[in-house]
């Protein structure tokens, strides 16, 4: 697939050991099953040392687009003709011919070649760039969308944020979900409240297409009546299809809303296994959530092995109050269940779905807060 731009090269590794006597306290943490994912894209963003909006350049979840080459050499040998050499125009020539000739197919090949340096070619952003204009001037919904990445970006060409938004407008006004989610974080991010009701609509017109980081951002604005009118039922629906496809985030929020009983019915179970599969993936509210659970008793079985566990871990991510909570553990253990709990911590390896991935590493590891921060501007409370 070709279709998206925007990826993450953060791979990381989710094996857990079992435990010597075939318990496995990691995995009793996070449940056996891991959720399925469903209707989740193959979605793309960047690894640059940044978190947060719109930080997309590494697109290592790109495939290759289609059959263009026969050989990964551009520079393959050429036809014979009865015994003699004969040039004839290689794959490469000919891509580059249709390419210029307005073949959108052919320039968006070039440009994802470029980009990464495939198919025998040099990573050359400059060329990248000028191949994803060439099917961007052919109205081609991809390309548009990740040429406004491009723009935003400064890859290949000079930071234009005003190119950009006018790329992704113009790419969501002709159907890309993937351009109205990311000129919706743009308006969102602007912090003026006569962009809020944009933005929403651009999420309800990139949910009604599938896409799940809109869903979740839809499905959160009815959950706070942002914008919209609250609607518990509603938001329900939306950021339980977000959580089912695996975004960590809307599995946190499914999970509260299970606690207290919000638009669904009250099912302490139901929600932990929503944390669960949160911790799984790395979310730290989800550990600290279920670390007090498991604490306290008051809502599930307590716990205090795993809660110790689930603190340990959220002290190495720099928690505040987690290794305090941790400690105050340590006396209510026995020594053999406390270095099981800390060997436990220690195996600990974060499992972020590719849904995951793309969101934390293009618009933040919380996104509700481009909603939560704007709430004030209506006179709410976050």
């Amino acid at each position: 697939m070709h279709k998206y731009i925007l990826s993450i090269a953060l791979c990381l590794s989710a094996c857990f050991q079992a435990h010597a006597e075939g318990s496995d306290l990691v995995t009793e943490l996070m449940g056996d099953t891991p959720v399925q994912e469903t209707n989740v894209k193959k979605q793309s963003e960047t690894d640059k040392n940044k978190d947060g909006f719109l930080s997309f350049l590494d697109f290592s979840f790109i495939k290759k687009p289609f059959s263009l080459f026969g050989s990964e050499n551009k520079q393959e040998a050429a036809a014979t003709n009865e015994g003699e050499d004969k040039k004839v125009e290689t794959p490469f020539e000919k891509a580059v011919r249709m390419a210029e000739s307005g073949d959108a197919e052919s320039a968006l090949a070039l440009g994802y070649m470029y980009l990464y340096g495939q198919s025998g070619v040099e990573t050359d952003y400059q060329k990248a760039f000028h191949f994803y204009e060439l099917a961007a001037k052919q109205n081609n919904l991809i390309a548009l969308n990740n040429l406004g990445s491009l723009y935003f970006n400064g890859i290949g060409t000079e930071v234009d944020y005003d190119k950009a938004i006018a790329l992704f407008k113009k790419a969501a006004e002709l159907g890309s979900d993937d351009a109205a989610v990311n000129l919706a974080f743009i308006y969102l991010s602007s912090r003026d409240k006569v962009y809020f009701t944009p933005a929403i609509a651009l999420f309800e017109q990139a949910a009604d297409t599938g896409n799940n980081t809109a869903k979740f951002m839809l499905g959160y604005a009815y959950y706070k009546g942002f914008v919209v009118p609250q609607d518990l039922r509603s938001a329900v629906q939306l950021i339980q299809e977000a959580a089912n496809a695996n975004f960590d985030e809307a599995q946190l929020v499914f999970a509260r809303m299970y606690i207290y009983g919000q638009g669904i019915a009250q099912n302490y179970g139901h929600a932990i296994t929503y944390y669960r599969r949160a911790i799984a993936q790395g979310n730290i509210e989800a550990i600290m959530d279920l670390a007090k659970i498991l604490t306290e008793g008051q809502v599930y079985a307590p716990n205090l092995l795993q809660a110790h566990t689930l603190y340990n871990i959220a002290s190495v991510y720099g928690v505040e109050g987690a290794a305090e909570s941790r400690d105050s553990l340590k006396s209510s253990l026995k020594l053999e269940q406390l270095l099981e709990a800390q060997n436990a911590a220690e195996k600990y390896q974060p499992h972020p779905s590719e849904l995951t991935q793309y969101i934390r590493h293009t618009f933040g590891t919380n996104i509700r807060k481009y909603i939560d921060d704007n709430l004030s501007k209506q006179g709410k409370k976050s």
